[in-house]
């Protein structure tokens, strides 16, 4: 399972929280999870999936992002 940190402009209340969970979602082999208040999408996916996909899902929806980068977990895994 690999996981991606996505940070996320726009985004004002729960509904657009959950817009851009389910947009994300929406995509084969992915579970997203939107966290409002750091204004960031926290997505694990098995599939080899180009961020050019997330960002695609995000800005579709109406939303700007920001950055996109690889979580580390701990001991780099």
């Amino acid at each position: 399972m690999m996981k991606k940190v996505m940070k996320i402009e726009g985004m004002s209340c729960g509904h657009c929280q959950a817009r851009v969970e389910k947009a994300l979602n929406d995509i084969n082999g992915v579970s997203a999870k939107v966290n409002l208040g750091k204004k960031e999408a926290v997505i694990d996916y098995s599939a080899d999936i180009n961020d050019d996909e997330f960002i695609n899902a995000v800005t579709d929806a109406g939303y700007e992002v920001v950055s996109i980068a690889e979580k580390k977990g701990l001991f780099g895994r």
